[in-house]
């Protein structure tokens, strides 16, 4: 049975280029069995009906709940206005379609952290679920909400700590370009291809310039894709190919472009081996541990995240060959690349190795944020490392 959707109210503004309308239109397209209503459209006789304010913004986890909470109004956490009730819609007279009057009033209240769960193992974090009401006053406040709230929580320490206020930058410049994920996407590509080009003969300056460009926009494009709500499969797996095959397709260029001068007791093919095999092995570690417990092994323990921030994937690596680059030692950089990789993986898979041995012991594996009191653990280190406050609170 389809639930119909109905927006109480008008909202007139914008958060990154969106109208409220056009983003419900969008979020509730991707959710199965939901259709938006149109705003003349007279309310449905039968079936359920789901009422919400237009001049709200709604994380998306708490759209998803409310639509199994048949018979609950949601309220604001902050007024304890009602803002939203999915009930029959023979219930529905004209008060209560304005979320108003005694049927709304009669019905149990839930809020937003109730109706929906906090951890998000997509993006491998743990964010209270939160809505806000939309004013043109704090229409900044939700925009960086949006955008904090589109950021992995667990990933290597250059995406948490560099990249995003400028990546919040470009991403606003990109909508008021009218640029799509896929147009920046496909930049990427055309500056991987570069950066490896460059490696390949010798050029390691430009090449490192063109990579780390590549890298911020491998930021901004999954970033632009969630808060214009433009996420599609063929432009996941259109960034995420990209993701997969071009690092160690960069470290053996920049091997080739070393050949000249090469001078270690180490075979240099053998180096390039070492990472390319040392990168397979590390992601199908990652891959392996599924069959371990159903989530990232960076979620496992508090070890794993910390583990993420620095283990050997593109960024990390990427910083270790341009401070060499900085130290005339571009060959140093390659074997500390080889090194790295090769220890990274050795983690991966005693970790991987670990977690099955426990799963066939009849051990439930659970990733340690599902397991966080926010309230009372908050003090902790690595609890304010990878529970920040990344919604609406940290805007």
């Amino acid at each position: 049975m389809t639930t119909k959707v109905h927006l109480v109210g008008q909202c007139t503004v914008k958060l990154w280029g969106l109208t409220s309308r056009e983003r419900f239109r969008r979020v509730l397209r991707r959710l199965p069995d939901v259709q938006l209503m149109e705003a003349e459209q007279p309310l449905p006789r039968d079936g359920v009906v789901l009422l919400l304010r237009e001049d709200y913004l709604y994380d998306e986890r708490v759209l998803r709940g409310l639509l199994r909470s048949e018979g609950v109004a949601l309220q604001d956490p902050h007024n304890g206005h009602v803002i939203a009730a999915l009930l029959p819609a023979d219930r529905l007279d004209e008060k209560a379609a304005r979320l108003e009057g005694p049927v709304i009033t009669s019905l149990p209240t839930t809020l937003p952290e109730t109706v929906a769960s906090g951890l998000q193992t997509q993006l491998r974090k743990l964010d209270v679920p939160w809505v806000a009401p939309i004013s043109e006053a704090n229409r900044a406040q939700l925009e960086k909400a949006l955008f904090n709230g589109a950021y992995k929580g667990v990933t290597d320490f250059i995406t948490r700590g560099v990249w995003p206020v400028p990546a919040r930058w470009v991403t606003g410049l990109c909508v008021r370009l009218g640029l799509s994920p896929n147009h920046v996407t496909g930049a990427s590509y055309v500056l991987a291809i570069l950066a490896g080009w460059w490696f390949w003969h010798g050029q390691f300056g430009a090449g490192l310039l063109a990579g780390w460009v590549m890298t911020f926009l491998d930021t901004v494009d999954g970033k632009l894709a969630r808060v214009t709500v433009t996420s599609t499969r063929f432009g996941n797996l259109f960034d995420h190919a990209l993701d997969l095959v071009h690092p160690p397709l960069w470290y053996i260029a920049w091997g080739v472009g070393l050949a000249a001068s090469w001078d270690h007791a180490l075979s240099l093919s053998g180096v390039c081996w070492a990472i390319f095999v040392g990168y397979v092995a590390g992601r199908l570690c990652e891959g392996a541990f599924k069959f371990a417990a159903p989530f990232s092994l960076f979620l496992w323990r508090p070890f794993d995240s910390v583990n993420r921030l620095f283990t050997a994937r593109r960024n990390p690596n990427l910083l270790l060959l341009s401070l060499a680059w900085l130290a005339q030692a571009n060959d140093i950089g390659l074997l500390l690349v080889a090194l790295w990789t090769l220890i990274s993986t050795l983690v991966l898979a005693v970790r991987v190795i670990w977690a099955i041995a426990l799963r066939q012991r009849g051990a439930d594996l659970q990733p340690w944020l599902s397991q966080v009191d926010l309230k009372a653990e908050r003090h902790r280190p690595v609890v304010r490392l990878f529970a920040p406050r990344s919604g609406l609170n940290d805007a």
